[in-house]
């Protein structure tokens, strides 16, 4: 999860208490925007996505922790987002726009309502440190108003990914990663390589997905088919071997 309330606590100092955003102008949205973490990005990884290291996994530091409303029980995990600072004086003259993936929730706090920028219904984006400083020329003002829209995440480098995560002995997750285009992941299936049967699986949490029996298919290849955020389908066949384990990512033919 992300860690900003000492951020949250400076900025209360010199912001006034949030209010909520949404509102469209020009086709950008209003917003809000902390960090959390140092330069090297060490916090950010991990988090209520379910992804690893963000540079093996090709997302780097232009990320962000969504807030409550944003996050949409990580179904928002891997979307895109264009941001840019607005109406600060700490803006940078060219204060953006940057672009960013969702890999993180900025958790609420419903014992203070009025004090944390990511109780719902508040849009907030928590970013790594290096993101914030492409926005503003001094970190330390800690928060500041942007305004975003969602956009496409652009080409990957090579094809979607699949990590094997959980115990094979009983339960197996398939956390997805590297998708091009929406980002987002809304449906996810599986199919043993001896039984050919299309299996459905289900968001467990984040970017992880479970169920299919996948446990029942430890010895076979798999093969997934993938439904992104914006409704475009991919069947990956022949994605992991036989002898795949948990812990392996495997790369699919194939990319939206």
């Amino acid at each position: 999860m992300a860690a900003a309330a000492a951020l949250l606590v400076l900025a209360a100092l010199s912001s006034p208490a949030p209010v909520a955003a949404g509102r469209r102008r020009s086709g950008w949205i209003d917003a809000h925007a902390t960090f959390y973490g140092d330069e090297t990005g060490a916090e950010t990884m991990q988090g209520a996505c379910g992804y690893g290291d963000l540079f093996q996994q090709g997302y780097g530091l232009d990320t962000a922790a969504l807030s409550v409303a944003l996050f949409n029980a990580g179904a928002s995990c891997g979307g895109c987002y264009e941001l840019h600072c607005a109406s600060s004086t700490y803006c940078r003259p060219k204060g953006g726009p940057i672009t960013i993936t969702a890999t993180n929730l900025c958790p609420a706090n419903y014992s203070k309502p009025n004090e944390n920028w990511c109780n719902p219904p508040l849009h907030h984006f928590d970013l790594s440190k290096p993101a914030f400083l492409r926005l503003v020329t001094d970190f330390h003002v800690g928060i500041i108003p942007v305004k975003y829209r969602r956009v496409k995440c652009g080409n990957k480098r090579g094809g979607v990914r699949f990590q094997m995560t959980g115990d094979s002995r009983y339960w197996v997750g398939v956390v997805v990663f590297n998708v091009a285009g929406a980002g987002e992941v809304k449906g996810l299936a599986v199919k043993g390589g001896r039984d050919g049967v299309w299996r459905e699986m289900k968001r467990n949490w984040g970017a992880v997905w479970d169920g299919g029996d996948v446990h029942r298919l430890v010895g076979q290849g798999l093969s997934f088919r993938v439904v992104a955020g914006d409704g475009r389908m991919l069947e990956l066949e022949g994605v992991a071997p036989g002898n795949w384990a948990v812990g392996q990512s495997f790369e699919g033919k194939g990319q939206f």
